[in-house]
């Protein structure tokens, strides 16, 4: 039974509020009929004993505090879910925008959601390869992790993104897997890019895409995560999927928290964000994992472009907090033309050792992460150094290392938008650039490997010299 009401007593910027309601709740949707027969949409943002704050999504222009009507409909956003979503794009709020018939629901389901309950959760612990190197041998992503991507204005994380979600999979199990994807904030060029990307590579049959562009309303853009999540939740945990959610810019969503709470005149916390963000992001990013009991599971990337790069701003600050680790995209490297331009020393998978090794990946895996990971550090050293006191100031091992760091930034980081390495042609890689060093410099692996693998590759190396020198 809807309530309709005139008695709107006021109009702040998005705001309305409606004075003399009763038996109104939080998040309650609302219609706003104008006296030119124009109708909005609104959700309830406040409700203090008998009046109700709401926010319009479509603006409050226009509306007339005397003659203009006020619709209480007596639910929630709610989203209507099935097996049909696949394949298609749809608005922040779920409403189909390609063209196509509305969904035919198996259910319609309140978009609110609960994070997971941390007794019910299973603990992540099998591979995903994404094909892109940096990620899957040096920061490897497991099902049901939370593994966010910091990155800065005008960086290539959009591109990284599909990337990942094309080439995503599960090794040695054929089981049905899922992208949804949320964007938040984007222009309609990148709106565009991700649709035409996902079709043309036919990554749109296990795809879907929920898509707020920059000039939608803000409390649709702040609704459109937890649309996504819901969408997640029925492909995992009703159907048994793997699902990989990727949402697109975490920090647009946070900017529409932030004009919401100074429209409602809230106290804000650093840097003007609301203090309750921690909170509202948790409530987002730990609706993803696995639950026990459950077949399927729900692995997050949170996308989130870092103002002025700052790693200690509220938003990446909170996120490393609630996630599992972070991928973090380097200005320096994207002007060096390194492309996908991923930072591998502050990057970090909290996860990876839960995901990788004998019957996952390969045996080997851990050893050479950590001989990777250390020697390319060292390299970084020893070229701050020749910086600092000229390259005739290194020994010859520090020259061998400071090459290899410039080598390892060309043929491992460095990989094309399109290219899918398996995780043996990832490992593969990392024992040929490493062989470049003396046996005696592989203080990270075990004797074991060294015998195995890195010897093979050394042998592969000297034969190719001996060759080139006899041409």
């Amino acid at each position: 039974m809807y309530k309709d009401y005139l008695t709107i007593t006021d109009v702040s910027g998005p705001l309305l509020i409606v004075d003399k309601v009763k038996d109104i709740k939080f998040g309650e949707l609302v219609e706003i009929f104008l006296t030119d027969g124009c109708k909005r949409r609104g959700q309830v943002l406040e409700v203090n004993r008998n009046t109700a704050l709401i926010q319009v999504f479509e603006g409050t222009s226009g509306i007339d505090v005397e003659e203009s009507k006020v619709r209480f409909l007596g639910r929630e956003i709610e989203l209507s879910v099935s097996m049909d979503m696949l394949g298609r794009v749809f608005d922040g709020l779920g409403s189909p925008i390609d063209g196509g018939p509305s969904i035919i629901p198996d259910e319609r389901v309140d978009i609110s959601g609960s994070p997971i309950n941390p007794t019910a959760r299973n603990y992540p612990n099998e591979f995903i390869q994404t094909g892109v190197s940096t990620i899957d041998g040096l920061n490897p992503l497991v099902r049901g992790q939370k593994l966010p991507l910091f990155s800065g204005s005008g960086l290539p994380h959009n591109r990284l993104a599909a990337q990942i979600a094309r080439q995503s999979k599960v090794l040695g199990k054929e089981e049905e897997f899922a992208v949804v994807f949320g964007a938040m904030g984007i222009t309609f060029e990148e709106a565009q890019f991700f649709i035409d990307d996902f079709k043309r590579t036919g990554a749109m049959e296990r795809a879907v895409l929920f898509l707020n562009l920059a000039d939608n309303p803000a409390i649709e853009r702040i609704a459109t995560p937890r649309v996504v999540f819901t969408a997640a939740e029925y492909l995992a945990f009703k159907r048994d999927m793997h699902v990989l959610v990727i949402l697109t810019d975490m920090t647009n969503y946070c900017e529409a928290l932030r004009e919401v709470s100074a429209a409602r005149k809230e106290i804000p916390g650093r840097r003007g964000y609301p203090g309750y963000l921690y909170t509202d992001l948790s409530t987002i990013y730990e609706r993803a994992g696995r639950i026990k009991g459950k077949t399927g599971s729900i692995t997050l990337i949170p996308i989130l472009s870092m103002p002025e790069d700052d790693k200690t701003h509220p938003i990446p600050d909170l996120t490393g907090y609630i996630t599992e680790g972070q991928i973090i995209l380097s200005r320096a490297l994207h002007r060096k033309k390194v492309s996908p331009p991923v930072d591998v020393l502050p990057s970090l998978s909290r996860l990876k050792d839960k995901g990788i090794g004998k019957g996952k990946t390969r045996e080997d895996h851990a050893d050479l992460l950590n001989q990777l990971y250390a020697a390319y550090a060292k390299g970084k050293e020893a070229q701050e150094l020749a910086v600092i006191l000229g390259e005739a100031s290194l020994s010859e091992i520090d020259k061998v290392y400071f090459d290899f760091a410039d080598s390892f930034e060309t043929n491992y980081v460095t990989q094309g938008e399109y290219e899918n390495r398996s995780i043996e042609e990832t490992l593969d890689l990392g024992w040929k650039l490493l062989s470049v060093f003396p046996k005696e410099e592989m203080k990270r692996v075990r004797d074991e490997y060294i015998e195995k693998y890195f010897k093979k590759f050394k042998k592969e190396d000297d034969t190719s010299e001996k060759s080139e020198y006899k041409e």
